[in-house]
């Protein structure tokens, strides 16, 4: 057994030390996105500071909790803030909780993160289905010695995020009353924002959003053999489409604006998976 497994038994023990039921569906919830966590019951709150080799999450709109209980009928565990490499955290350790709660009975992944546009077709407010992503981080949490209790050595990528929950996503959004962008999402280390040469790159290169997170945990899930659903909420269109500079208050503001119709659609799909 490898040190990381060894550190995701014991978070998990810590975890499953705390909860009844084991949890069914991981949630990692991006920027301005935790407000799903409110409609969580009955749940167990966990300070990130609190569970054994847990980094602690520094970014505004990121509590830094797990919570656990049931939403929409389903037993889930949800990340109130995640961690990024541009915190300085490798992406072993980026990665780690998604290995928790694998560990402690998830089978299922939904990570979203607030985008940039870089397809200029798309708005803000956008939700956009991840039908694919780019590694632009230059690091793979895989890399180092492989643990065959964590998964395999060389872990199919040919389809990591699931064509079946987008097409139930697809289908809940429509009965809702709205559709899905659905695009390929290029994840770049950060923390500085993208210049315009650099975004004109990516569009060639066939991304249709980017971002700084995502992309190591959904390596890390589909190593450990969790079925994927991407969201991305664009939040502002990428630097140099249009005549204004990008902050992370932006952001914020976006997505609050849509944590309505978000909401309903993470619901709505839960009792699916």
């Amino acid at each position: 057994m490898t040190l990381q497994a060894a550190q995701v038994r014991e978070a998990a023990d810590y975890i499953l030390g705390k909860i009844e039921s084991k949890p069914e569906v991981g949630l990692i919830m991006g920027s301005g996105l935790g407000i799903l966590g409110d409609y969580i019951e009955n749940a167990v709150v966990i300070p990130y500071a609190d569970i054994p080799h847990f980094p602690l999450s520094t970014v505004e709109g990121h509590a830094g909790e797990l919570l656990i209980g049931t939403l929409s009928g389903r037993t889930v565990v949800l990340m109130r803030g995640r961690f990024h490499m541009y915190e300085g955290y490798g992406p072993d350790l980026t990665a780690f909780p998604v290995r928790v709660m694998k560990a402690i009975g998830a089978g299922k992944l939904v990570v979203t993160n607030a985008a940039g546009g870089v397809n200029t077709g798309y708005s803000p407010g956008d939700l956009m289905l991840i039908s694919d992503h780019i590694n632009f981080q230059g690091r793979n949490p895989l890399v180092g010695p492989n643990d065959n209790e964590l998964g395999v050595r060389f872990p199919d990528m040919s389809q990591p995020y699931s064509k079946r929950l987008r097409q139930l996503a697809a289908g809940v959004a429509k009965e809702q009353g709205f559709s899905l962008q659905e695009g390929v999402y290029i994840a770049v280390l950060g923390p500085s924002y993208e210049t315009p040469a650099e975004i004109r790159m990516m569009r060639v290169l066939g991304a249709d959003a980017v971002g700084m997170s995502t992309v190591a945990e959904v390596i890390a899930a589909n190593h450990s053999d969790m079925e994927v659903l991407g969201i991305s909420c664009i939040s502002n269109m990428a630097s140099g489409i249009l005549d204004q500079p990008l902050s992370h208050q932006e952001v914020m503001e976006t997505t609050e604006r849509v944590k309505s119709r978000f909401l309903g659609l993470v619901t709505g799909l839960i009792p699916l998976l």
